[in-house]
């Protein structure tokens, strides 16, 4: 129970985690065209939700990994039987999950600490192209031109990353429901391996119980046929 609980914790935790990530570029993006007085990127406030989640979520992965060490300890110690199918499926289904959430948030963690540091770049050469425009005076129609470029190249990038998030989030959607079919095919296979074993046994049964039922009919007829003839002596 407490396994799952956490399991739940993280898995909201990880969609939140995801869309911060997912929606950091195109926030940045709009603040600093709404404002040129905008601070840097490590003092704004997503910089310090994303460090408060990690940390949540890392909290949470360590104590999910030490329930599971507890469960593997109770299942490793003595009076527990070691074969018993259910038991093992379901600690290494809890150990699936922690390796998937784990390795979510390291992949989500990177993604957002690659996007913040481009964002730190273009922020740099936007504010080198700034100082030059308005240190220069330079406005002639050819860096006009460059300029609209840039902001057509960076707005493109920008699509393309919320392109290949989207992508990322429905593949990561599409190898959690194919861990999940591959769950329930394995619990279809033991059914269909322990169904023949309890047909064997009733067809066991009955073959003793018929064969117990003509024992008792030949002893009956038997003794039938000895009383009458006894009778007709």
């Amino acid at each position: 129970k407490q396994a799952r609980q956490l399991e739940n914790e993280l898995d909201l935790k990880l969609v939140s985690f995801s869309k911060l990530c997912t929606s950091y570029s195109s926030t940045r993006d709009g603040r600093r065209d709404s404002s040129d007085t905008t601070p840097l990127l490590n003092g704004s406030s997503q910089d310090r939700m994303f460090e408060t989640m990690a940390v949540e979520i890392e909290q949470l992965l360590g104590r999910l990994t030490g329930i599971n060490d507890k469960m593997a300890e109770y299942t490793n110690s003595a009076g527990v039987p070691s074969l018993n199918a259910a038991l093992m499926h379901t600690l290494q289904r809890h150990r699936d999950i922690l390796q998937d959430y784990t390795h979510e948030f390291h992949k989500t963690k990177a993604n957002f600490l690659a996007i913040r540091e481009r964002e730190n770049l273009l922020g740099s050469v936007r504010k080198d192209i700034e100082s030059y425009k308005s240190g220069s005076g330079v406005n002639n129609r050819r860096t006009e031109l460059f300029l609209k470029e840039h902001e057509h190249l960076r707005n493109s990038d920008r699509l393309i990353e919320e392109t290949i998030s989207i992508a990322m989030a429905t593949k990561e959607n599409m190898t959690s429901q194919r861990g999940m079919l591959k769950s329930i095919h394995s619990k279809m296979n033991t059914l269909a391996n322990r169904f023949p074993a309890v047909n064997s046994l009733i067809q066991r049964i009955n073959l003793r119980k018929r064969r117990d039922s003509l024992i008792l009919g030949g002893v009956i007829g038997v003794c039938t046929i000895l009383l009458l003839l006894y009778a007709f002596h």
